[in-house]
């Protein structure tokens, strides 16, 4: 199945309820993560991507934290984005779409200087972002209940 959708940079406040929209589904809904946690101070400060059908339907989200927001997650280093809060709706999975973002979100932080771009993945999607050339690093940790592990990408 093919599913025409394109991704670009959230620019105003419906693309960024889209964002939210998606991360609900997915985070909240599907995977349990409290309300309460899965938005934060970050979401006023972060670049979002949004993959979204021809008719405007979202798909799929990803947000980058630079600069000072980021570098609590990236020990530190200002040249390093944080990659986070990736989601696909359970419908557009398998079509692209995180690859899509993700390289999305690389170009982001290209954009702003950055060499390098950390995240937090899922551990049961270690595999994906192998692919996508991130190598992950140091123990595995729990973040909302949920096992992870740290992952780097050199752009």
């Amino acid at each position: 199945m093919s599913l025409p959708y394109t991704v670009r940079i959230a620019e105003d406040s419906a693309d960024r309820e889209a964002c939210f929209t998606v991360r609900k589904e997915v985070f909240v809904g599907e995977q349990g993560v409290a309300e309460s946690i899965e938005y934060d101070a970050y979401d006023a400060v972060a670049v979002h991507v949004l993959a979204a059908r021809e008719d405007g339907a979202p798909l799929g989200t990803g947000r980058l934290l630079y600069g000072e927001a980021a570098t609590g997650k990236t020990g530190g280093d200002p040249a390093v984005g944080s990659l986070g809060r990736l989601a696909v709706c359970p419908e557009a999975r398998g079509l692209g779409v995180g690859a899509a973002l993700v390289r999305a979100i690389e170009g982001a932080a290209r954009a702003r200087g950055l060499t390098a771009v950390d995240l937090h993945a899922q551990t049961h999607a270690l595999g994906f972002y192998e692919r996508l050339g991130y190598t992950a690093y140091g123990p595995e940790f729990p973040d909302a209940g949920i096992p992870h592990r740290a992952m780097r990408r050199t752009l």
